[in-house]
C-alpha cells in the first residue's frame, strides 16, 4: 500500500511526519531524507500496534483528498509504501467447490 506523509518543518532542516489516514500518528527527523526513513519504520510499527489491538490495517486515501484538511496546508506531501502482507495473518489452505468452467477460465 502507499500512505501519502506530510512534512512539516519550522526551520527548514528539521522535519516532522504525519501520515493523515493513521490517526495519532507522529514521526520525525533531522532532515527531510531522515524523516522519510523514518517514517516508513515507524509506520510499520504502528499498523503492527493495529493489527495486535484487533484493529485493521487502513486503506489510504488519496493525496487529494487530505490536501483540503486546513492542518496540512503548509505541508510537503510524499507517499511511502509499504508491504503489508505480513499483517494480513497466515496462509491458510482451503477447499472449495466451484463450476468447472469457472476453474477453466
Amino acid at each position: 500500500m502507499r500512505f501519502p506523509v506530510v512534512l512539516h518543518t519550522d526551520d527548514g532542516v528539521r522535519y516532522g511526519v504525519t501520515v493523515p489516514d493513521l490517526p495519532g500518528f507522529f514521526s520525525a527527523g533531522g532532515t527531510f531524507d531522515e524523516a522519510l526513513d523514518s517514517v516508513r519504520e515507524a509506520i510499520e510499527l504502528h499498523l503492527e500496534g493495529l493489527i495486535e489491538e484487533g484493529g485493521d490495517v487502513p486503506v489510504p486515501r488519496a493525496i487529494a483528498v487530505h490536501r483540503a484538511n486546513p492542518d496540512f496546508t503548509d505541508g510537503v506531501w510524499a507517499a511511502v509504501d509499504i508491504d503489508v502482507a505480513r499483517y494480513e495473518g497466515k496462509a491458510e489452505k482451503i477447499n472449495i467447490t466451484i463450476p468447472r468452467r469457472l476453474g477453466e477460465w
